[in-house]
């Protein structure tokens, strides 16, 4: 793109950060680029910066376009705006379009085969839940410039840090594995064998992240972002009955009445929909791509974007599905995602192979950035070089950790007699479990000024990031109730939960005011209000110069309570799991 002109004393397009002389504690990265390090060999910034991998600094280099490191200048027309969005669009997309993977697309299939398009509904309450997280991340992303598993490590604790870590590691595995899983099924249908496909797919996904390159990695993935379009053609061919489909998405209700089955399955659109890892993907992802506060707003509006299309894309895949099954014996009884391309195939019109094409670019997209996400963690908690922008010679760690766990899930998938449908579902299901955990440190982060200065979340983003956690805590409760109890009333249990749930939420709220009552005369003076550019230049300061996180006894027994409760939710579902794979 055409480069506005640079402000005075910014530097010249593309100039290295190390031109630049730190300003101190809170400056912005464009006048405080730390000095790259004289020895190669060494990851650390200077104390200028948060930034931990220097790779980090410099211009924005996106597949459509490029940003200068020093390019302040305002966007004033429509054209102006539109190159500065198609530089900075991407991490909001891809982060989107991966999350309707091969556990998405299985779980989307089981839905619309089993239940019709009854569970419409859920895709339309999960947009805000996608964008209140994820718009939550983009801030961080942007504003410390350091990846999630490294704030968490940092503020919390290393103790925390790990349980938070290791959630997301086992996930992303167990997440990675199923993304092998949709390969093997898609080439089943293709008649390929999956000992030629899976380690295939392998060797091209290593390749693709392997160029040393951002932008050519990003290019990549557009590609098979614009290859995953193919669910449109799919949708119009399947016959949809409108009048249907408008009245699932707007009026809730379960086909066929709640089970625990149901719940289940809810549970696991939900987890696949809004999947821990896209939180740790994406800030990394805008840390790896540059973005700066001063385009949080373009960075928005590409996250925007992308919750449309992922929910577009899953309609899609369940108007299909039930198309595929509707007045037939497999109706009620999916197997796996190859199950319903071959039912589509019957129906005509080049479906099945279209449904397996779409099973295809979904496993890589979502390979590539689970992978990538767990590869992002790992350099932040080992404080290696973690960045595209590298070649293999120069961040071999980051690299071979990425090798290293694409090589074990496609090896897992080769297996023989492994249940790959079962554990399709369980591993969105765990997701959905998972998420509580996820977005109470979110929230934690995002109210923490030391992080974010003035960025912090504002209280109503606060009451809605609650409330999504209480509907989350209340749908992994249900399950852990009609797995104890089969036989239990599954809609008198969400009700009932739900009061439960609204009524602690009254007695914390009104618990907290009136502790900020008592405390009122000891309360800090409220900071300063920034200017616009202030606001657009503040950047975290280095980690080792925030002050501590203090934590009430409260908000310890809170974490911990959820803690414990979310690792009973974990055991239930593998009984629940297990039961399903006994029939």
């Amino acid at each position: 793109m055409t480069e506005r002109p640079t402000a005075p004393g910014v530097g010249a397009p593309g100039a290295d950060a190390s031109s630049r002389p730190g300003t101190g504690r809170g400056a912005s990265y464009q006048q405080a680029g730390a000095e790259p390090p004289a020895d190669p060999n060494r990851t650390l910034q200077a104390p200028e910066s948060a930034v931990l991998d220097s790779a980090h600094l410099g211009d924005i280099e996106g597949a459509f376009g490029k940003v200068a490191l020093g390019d302040i200048g305002e966007r004033h027309t429509w054209k102006q705006r539109l190159l500065t969005f198609a530089a900075i669009a991407g991490p909001g997309l891809i982060v989107m379009v991966g999350d309707n993977d091969a556990g998405g697309v299985s779980t989307y299939a089981q839905a619309g085969q089993n239940y019709h398009t009854s569970l419409l509904w859920t895709l339309i309450l999960l947009i805000p839940v996608l964008v209140v997280n994820q718009e939550m991340v983009v801030r961080l992303g942007a504003v410390t410039g350091v990846g999630h598993a490294k704030l968490i490590n940092e503020r919390f604790g290393r103790g925390w840090g790990w349980f938070s870590v290791g959630d997301l590691f086992v996930l992303n595995f167990l997440t990675i594995v199923t993304e092998f899983i949709g390969i093997s099924l898609a080439a089943s249908y293709a008649g390929i064998s999956r000992y030629i496909a899976v380690p295939t797919a392998a060797v091209a996904l290593v390749a693709i992240m392997a160029s040393g390159s951002f932008r050519r990695w990003e290019r990549a993935m557009f590609v098979f972002i614009g290859i995953s379009l193919v669910q449109l053609p799919i949708f119009f061919l399947s016959h949809p009955r409108y009048t249907t489909i408008g009245h699932d998405f707007v009026v809730p209700g379960i086909h066929g009445g709640a089970s625990s089955a149901a719940v289940l399955l809810i549970i696991a659109i939900v987890g696949t929909t809004v999947a821990p890892w896209q939180l740790f993907f994406q800030q990394s992802n805008i840390v790896d791509k540059r973005i700066t506060p001063r385009f949080i707003s373009y960075e928005r509006a590409d996250t925007v974007i992308g919750s449309v299309v992922v929910v577009i894309g899953a309609a899609c895949i369940m108007a299909a599905a039930d198309y595929a099954a509707r007045g037939t014996p497999a109706f009620g009884n999916f197997t796996d995602a190859a199950g319903v391309a071959h039912l589509l195939a019957r129906r005509g019109h080049g479906l099945g192979a279209l449904f397996a094409i779409l099973l295809f670019d979904a496993s890589i997209v979502g390979a590539a950035a689970v992978t990538l996400s767990t590869s992002y963690a790992f350099g932040d908690v080992f404080g290696i070089r973690h960045s595209l922008h590298r070649g293999f010679a120069e961040a071999k760690q980051f690299y071979l950790s990425y090798v290293a766990m694409v090589a074990a899930a496609a090896g897992i998938v080769l297996i023989p007699g492994a249940p790959l449908g079962l554990i399709t579902t369980s591993v969105q299901a765990l997701a959905g479990l998972l998420l509580p955990s996820a977005s109470v440190f979110l929230l934690l982060l995002c109210n923490d000024r030391e992080v974010l200065g003035p960025w912090v979340n504002p209280r109503w983003l606060n009451l809605l990031a609650a409330v999504i956690v209480g509907i989350l805590l209340i749908l992994s409760g249900t399950l852990m109730a009609t797995t104890l109890f089969p036989k239990i009333n599954v809609t008198a249990v969400f009700v009932y939960l739900a009061l439960a749930m609204a009524a602690a939420g009254a007695a914390v709220g009104v618990a907290l005011r009136i502790i900020a009552r008592r405390s009122g005369d000891q309360a800090a003076a409220p900071p300063r209000q920034m200017t616009d550019n202030e606001k657009m230049s503040w950047r975290m300061p280095p980690l080792a110069l925030l002050k501590p996180v203090k934590w009430s006894a409260g908000l310890r027994v809170g974490v911990l309570s959820l803690r414990a409760y979310l690792i009973v939710a974990v055991l239930l579902l593998l009984v629940k799991a297990i039961q399903l794979g006994g029939g």
